[in-house]
């Protein structure tokens, strides 16, 4: 996470981002596919200085002593206790902020496979930022440059290059993979209040943690056996810190283990535990072959929640123009004959 504000950023007009993706598909004339709106800034994405190689310098030691003070923060535990009121705070937590970022930073920020008005939008993003992963402008250019380098050496947290622990969460310490890449993520650059959340990231992770400790103490007050200090270590970091390895594990554990449906030319995986832990973020192998489908989890034994969530809110009228599976991608399942349904 961020200590000091980055400088302020002028947004991008509208003009901008539109000329960019005209000029883009002018050099792509065609079929694309299933490709997306967000196909033009990854090929911005590409033209970023090299990810910084696995080393530890003074900034990567710097840089990790806030997460190291949350890792550290969760042995609070054991002065607080626990209850059952702060293990529903924690799991709840957990599972929004995890929507958060797999519904916003994800698929929307990153992949556009969704629509929203711009308050909702405005809303995503302050939900995705108290995961504390940064701001989403960031998070989104940084995730198409990993797409448009997938497992080579250009890709900042590649396990086949540079190692488990690097791709975990190694990568994401550095500071020199935390450069602001506007080039990446031009269509929404453009929004001055997206620009804002991403320069103070850590306002809404701040305001999470300030109302944990506050629920903790009317819930107290009301008689119920918990407290402030309680509702903090659990609803907050603890909750963030399995936040943290379960959204890591998309980028090294899903890279390693699990079946490959597609030929993607990398090394994603498909893995129904992954899955479960980041709600649907673990049929990567499904995303890396169809990257604008807002559906990862193909087929309805392919456990999404957050797809089914945004189902939810399209009904609702909060989202709308999901991005559908194309048909031909299974077609290409059907012969590719090496489904990952769990036996």
């Amino acid at each position: 996470m961020t200590i000091l504000p980055k400088p302020l950023r002028k947004p991008l007009r509208s003009s901008e981002a539109a000329g960019t993706i005209k000029s883009w598909r002018a050099e792509h004339p065609g079929d694309r596919g299933h490709q997306t709106d967000a196909e033009p800034f990854q090929a911005g994405a590409r033209a970023v200085d090299p990810p910084v190689k696995p080393e530890i310098t003074q900034g990567w030691i710097l840089a990790s002593i806030p997460i190291g003070m949350m890792h550290l923060a969760c042995l609070g535990a054991f002065w607080t206790g626990v209850s059952g009121e702060a293990l529903l705070v924690c799991l709840a937590s957990y599972a929004i902020r995890m929507f958060g970022v797999t519904a916003a930073y994800h698929r929307y920020f990153s992949h556009r496979s969704f629509r929203t008005g711009r308050l909702f939008q405005f809303l995503l993003a302050v939900l995705a930022t108290s995961s504390a992963q940064l701001g989403p402008l960031w998070w989104a250019a940084t995730h198409r440059h990993h797409h448009a380098n997938s497992d080579t050496e250009q890709d900042p947290h590649s396990p086949r290059h540079y190692g488990f622990l690097w791709s975990h969460m190694g990568w994401f310490l550095h500071p020199g993979n935390r450069r602001d890449n506007l080039a990446g993520i031009r269509d929404y650059a453009r929004f001055p209040e997206l620009v804002f959340i991403d320069r103070w990231a850590l306002i809404s992770p701040a305001l999470l943690g300030t109302a944990t400790f506050a629920l903790g103490r009317v819930l107290a007050e009301a008689g119920r056996p918990t407290s402030g200090a309680q509702m903090l270590v659990w609803g907050f970091f603890i909750s963030t810190v399995l936040l943290y390895h379960g959204t890591y594990t998309i980028n090294s554990l899903s890279h390693v283990f699990g079946s490959q449906r597609f030929d993607t030319g990398d090394d994603s995986r498909n893995n129904l535990l992954l899955a479960l832990i980041t709600l649907g973020e673990g049929w990567h192998n499904n995303h890396h072959h169809c990257q604008s489908s807002c559906r990862q989890g193909i087929y309805w034994w392919e456990i999404d929640i957050t797809y089914l969530t945004l189902l939810v809110l399209a009904k609702l009228g909060l989202v709308w123009d999901l991005r559908p599976v194309p048909a031909k991608v299974y077609a290409q399942a059907a012969e590719a004959r090496r489904p990952s349904r769990p036996t």
